[in-house]
């Protein structure tokens, strides 16, 4: 079984600016083309991480919910899903 597309962690300063995909079509997710009209422009009024969504699964797109990983029971189970099997 292939290895899970885990999210992106992005950390983004106050005043950065980015535009991220909501519809899950992108080529280059979590990032939106700019010719796409759904992408949603984001732009940070403090430093903060974002969980963004890579495989195109999130029901919250940009943002990651674990549909990466199958259902887990627990916040220890659930927490594990973003994090590759050793």
């Amino acid at each position: 079984m292939p290895d899970p597309i885990l999210p992106e962690v992005r950390l983004l300063q106050s005043g950065d600016q980015c535009r991220l995909c909501r519809c899950g079509r992108s080529a280059c997710l979590p990032d939106c083309p700019a010719e796409c009209p759904d992408g949603l422009h984001l732009t940070a009024g403090r430093e903060q991480r974002l969980l963004l969504c890579r495989c195109g699964r999130s029901a919250r797109l940009p943002y990651c919910d674990g549909s990466h990983s199958p259902p887990a029971a627990g916040f220890g189970q659930r927490w594990r899903r973003f994090w590759r099997g050793e």
